[in-house]
């Protein structure tokens, strides 16, 4: 029998494994396990950063209420079979993935559902190859090669990106396919990596089957004898200057590029959008991840705003007006952050608002009026705040926040960043919302960024998990 010893160290390794990789792909996350390895073995929860708290009811509803969870998807396991897929537990907010195998009879993956990626596709590949690689650990009980799957799962990026692409192809097209993954995401990082003139890639590429190709109208077919490989990037780069800011694409069977079309390419192509120093990658009209800094990644690079939304809810003011000021400030925002400025803006519910130095008006402006609100997205990028009410009016822009210091400011943010902490700590019914030239967004009210990331304890390995019996009387004791 494997050492109880030796399974707790695996669920350690991988889980952390599991964790630094989901990190570095998407946004700070934590990841749960929920597992039985026999039959008649009472269910375990790791859970070391309380992902699964708030979840109590669902969790208990499932697996205590009720013995079926193991009966459900329940087939005969061999030890040649890895892994079955089970069904997975619906959470609000958190992505699963549950399984059952020879070595370990049921478990099932936990981690955050940050609102702003684009797919929870590779995530889900991700946690489908945790659960495989624990199976796979547990099986061998090999000492030697202990820690080896959480390397694995850490830099799982990559893969997990081919891994949802090659899924997803073949259910659009069954498994008989010419273009090869890894080859097309190789390229599209290497391209997104090279400038021309000191320019990045700008336009739209298609890699398609090669027997698609023809029923796409090319309107410019190259010659075979010429056409640039995709595994020359500097070359492909140069031929994006010619799609770049039109309706062509770029056409490529996945070995070279054949031409040029401005039809709307087959569902089972893979597409890369490029915009400068980042793009997207699309499969079936679904936008599957993003990739900059030589990287794929989750995020879809635009601020959801979740936290701005909480905010506005505990604000007494007319709920149709609430509407309209979140969508507002929103496209405000995603317009700073696609034209890669910062701003900042000041969202005011005293009455009389403040009054902030700055440059006023004789009057205010209206930003329910569509000409208005795109005058405002312009008056954001000159330097100050914006200064806004809540009934949707622009009261004044370039207006400078004061207030003395903080002792919990962040000196490795800039000016706007914590003059805004300065500013909300000493008024109040005030949010300010600040976006960074480099993409962050904060939500500031009181003094605190109400969007920061958790810093969340370190996780240690001394450790035995509870039984979820335990783990849920705890919770409530």
């Amino acid at each position: 029998m494997v050492e109880e010893s030796y399974k707790n160290l695996c669920i350690f390794h991988d889980a952390e494994g599991l964790r630094f990789g989901l990190s570095s792909f998407s946004h700070p996350s934590r990841v749960a396990l929920i597992y039985s390895f026999h039959r008649d073995s009472p269910l375990r929860v790791y859970d070391p950063q309380d992902l699964l708290r708030d979840h109590e009811p669902k969790i208990k509803e499932t697996y205590l209420d009720t013995e079926q969870w193991r009966e459900d998807d329940h087939q005969p396991v061999d030890e040649h079979c890895s892994l079955i897929k089970t069904r997975n537990l619906d959470l609000s907010g958190l992505i699963t993935f549950g399984g059952r195998s020879s070595s370990v009879f049921y478990l099932m993956w936990f981690t955050e559902h940050h609102p702003d990626i684009c797919s929870v596709g590779p995530i889900t590949r991700w946690l489908e190859h945790a659960a495989l690689l624990l199976c796979q650990d547990i099986a061998l009980a090999n000492d030697i090669n202990i820690g080896t799957s959480g390397y694995v799962l850490q830099g799982y990026g990559l893969h997990a990106v081919r891994d949802y692409l090659v899924d997803r192809r073949n259910m659009l097209l069954g498994p008989d396919s010419s273009l090869r993954v890894y080859p097309v995401l190789e390229a599209v990082l290497g391209i997104s990596r090279t400038r021309e003139e000191g320019a990045w890639a700008r336009g739209n590429l298609i890699f398609a089957e090669l027997e698609q190709i023809p029923k796409m109208e090319l309107s410019v077919e190259f010659a075979k004898e010429n056409r640039p490989e995709v595994k020359n990037f500097k070359h492909v780069r140069k031929y994006l200057l010619s799609v770049e800011d039109s309706e062509r694409q770029l056409v490529s069977d996945g070995n070279s590029i054949v031409g040029m079309t401005e039809i709307a390419p087959p569902q089972s192509s893979i597409n890369a959008s490029f915009h400068g120093n980042f793009g997207y990658l699309y499969l079936a009209g679904e936008c599957v991840c993003s990739f900059f800094d030589g990287n794929f990644h989750a995020t879809t690079r635009r601020a959801k705003m979740v936290q701005l939304e909480e905010a506005l809810l505990e604000i007494d003011f007319d709920q149709e007006m609430r509407h309209f000021l979140f969508q507002a400030v929103t496209r405000i925002v995603h317009k700073a952050q696609e034209r890669k400025h910062g701003c900042t803006l000041v969202l005011d519910f005293n009455h009389p608002p403040l009054g902030l130095i700055g440059q006023s008006m004789t009057g205010p402006l209206d930003m329910s009026d569509e000409k208005m609100l795109e005058l405002a997205m312009d008056l954001a990028k000159m330097d100050g705040a914006l200064h806004i009410d809540k009934r949707l009016r622009l009261l004044g822009f370039g207006c400078l926040l004061d207030g003395h210091r903080v002792s919990w400011e962040d000196s490795s943010r800039g000016a706007r960043y914590n003059s805004a902490l300065r500013f909300t700590a000493e008024n109040e019914k005030i949010i300010v919302v600040v976006v960074s030239s480099d993409q962050p967004v904060s939500i500031i009210q009181g003094g605190i960024d109400i969007k920061a990331a958790c810093e969340w304890e370190p996780v240690h390995q001394d450790f035995q998990p509870p039984t979820l019996r335990d783990w849920l009387e705890d919770i409530q004791a």
